[in-house]
């Protein structure tokens, strides 16, 4: 009994400095980040680097919030992460939908093909995309950049909305039909509905997908639909690179998401659990 108890112990104190190590590996990046924002500007080039500022000054966030597009560009990040993810909901929700209910041969290669499309590198699709929007007239809009971010977000957001109508009893849509509602009505009042949690978490990961993703944003934008990440890569002076503005934007730039995470994680973990367990 006692040599159990030692090797639960054992595994625990193993599992918790994985944990440690795991959270040091993707925590220092951002901290480190977050330290040199308060630095000043000669302290954000100093050789050697220091991990803790001298001096603490917010300077450096004066600089990044005053400069000319900053705020516009803030604007345009919500705005084309908001239409990405309602154009993938809109095409993922019947997709799923027809996928896991009909269950044709089609369905299944259709599904499969969604996640192979999703390894496709994004130059590919990103290059043709700038001749294609500029014979349609939306190029520079923070639509046709919505467009784009869905083709990224769109395999994913099928796969995880079939893994929740999977979730969901045929019998009740059934019970449905019976009192008078067709298919369409059956999955406006039944299905979505229950898998609400499910449908969250989808439009969080595609807002997600969106609002962090760059090369899109730097192949279809120019001026008026330019977005923050864009912005904080054009952060240059006549000496290099501002990393004071720019580690200072990017704090900025990252406390809506991690927010946004921290504030919702019981939902999306409640979201994945549902789609995970059948019935």
């Amino acid at each position: 009994m006692n040599g159990l108890e030692t090797t639960r112990i054992s595994s625990r104190v193993i599992l918790w400095i994985a944990l440690v190590l795991l959270v040091v590996l993707y925590g220092f990046p951002f901290l480190y980040m977050l330290l040199t924002s308060f630095k000043t500007p000669l302290e954000t080039i100093a050789v050697p680097p220091t991990v803790l500022p001298s001096t603490w000054t917010i300077e450096n966030y004066a600089s990044a919030i005053g400069r000319d597009g900053v705020v516009a560009s803030f604007v345009n990040s919500v705005v084309t992460a908001v239409l990405s993810t309602l154009i993938s909901l809109v095409l993922a929700v019947p997709a799923a939908y027809a996928v896991t209910r009909f269950r044709t041969r089609f369905g299944r290669f259709f599904i499969v093909g969604a996640l192979v499309m999703r390894m496709v590198p994004p130059i590919v699709i990103g290059v043709p995309m700038i001749a294609i929007f500029r014979n349609l007239g939306i190029s520079d809009t923070s639509f046709a950049l919505a467009i784009a971010h869905a083709t990224i977000s769109l395999p994913l957001s099928i796969w995880l909305m079939s893994s929740f109508f999977e979730a969901v009893p045929e019998e009740l849509e059934e019970a449905a039909k019976i009192d008078g509602a067709s298919r369409l009505g059956a999955l406006w009042r039944v299905v979505l509905p229950v898998t609400a949690g499910g449908v969250a978490v989808t439009a969080i990961f595609a807002f997600l997908a969106s609002w962090n993703e760059f090369l899109f944003a730097l192949l279809l934008t120019a001026t008026r639909s330019q977005t923050t990440p864009i912005v904080i890569a054009n952060f240059q002076t006549q000496f290099g690179l501002d990393w004071g503005a720019m580690t200072a934007l990017a704090v900025l730039y990252s406390v809506p998401v991690i927010l946004l995470a921290l504030v919702l994680q019981r939902h999306i973990v409640a979201g994945l659990t549902a789609g995970a367990v059948k019935g």
